[in-house]
């Protein structure tokens, strides 16, 4: 099982209105261990969302066992897995409201996921390993990237139509 560590200090504490913790200048950082994996990871992303006055941090993470995995980055605690690959999962990446997770496969795949379910929204097939995916700022597209020298970008509310594609010349 291969293992996340989160660091926190020794001296770190909450404030009352902010459930992030505020690491103090002195102390030992203690890590925050995150089993799981089975795989070398090859990519971590947080990503902060607020909502109703509080403030979420979670944590994803890609991997070669092709099981991406969402966490609180607070804690460390598992709040799912993103299972249906069939290769290894190079990013995983949440969009800016943390709703959807977007993860890119060595199985030639893009899956779009509804990151409160854990269900698969949709894939788009690629002719070759897929390693890198980003979401725009609006949720409203994805580009993806790998060993075909292709950047592709979809629009993710008309996922049957064509992305746009930028060749590499």
């Amino acid at each position: 099982s291969i293992n996340i560590l989160l660091c926190l200090s020794e001296s770190t504490t909450m404030a009352p209105a902010t459930p992030e913790p505020i690491a103090s200048t002195k102390g030992r950082q203690i890590p925050i261990v995150c089993p799981g994996h089975t795989r070398p990871l090859a990519e971590l992303q947080f990503r902060s969302v607020h909502e109703n006055d509080e403030k979420r941090t979670f944590l994803v993470s890609a991997c070669h066992d092709k099981m991406p995995m969402l966490r609180d980055a607070a804690t460390g605690d598992w709040i799912g897995t993103f299972a249906g690959h069939k290769g290894a999962v190079w990013s995983c990446r949440l969009d800016p409201a943390a709703l959807l997770a977007g993860t890119a496969s060595g199985d030639f795949s893009v899956k779009v996921w509804d990151a409160i379910t854990g269900s698969s929204l949709y894939s788009f097939p690629h002719k070759h390993v897929v390693k890198t995916l980003d979401w725009s700022h609006d949720s409203k597209r994805l580009a993806t990237g790998g060993h075909e020298g292709i950047l592709r970008v979809y629009d993710v509310s008309k996922p049957k139509e064509t992305p746009l594609e930028f060749v590499q010349s």
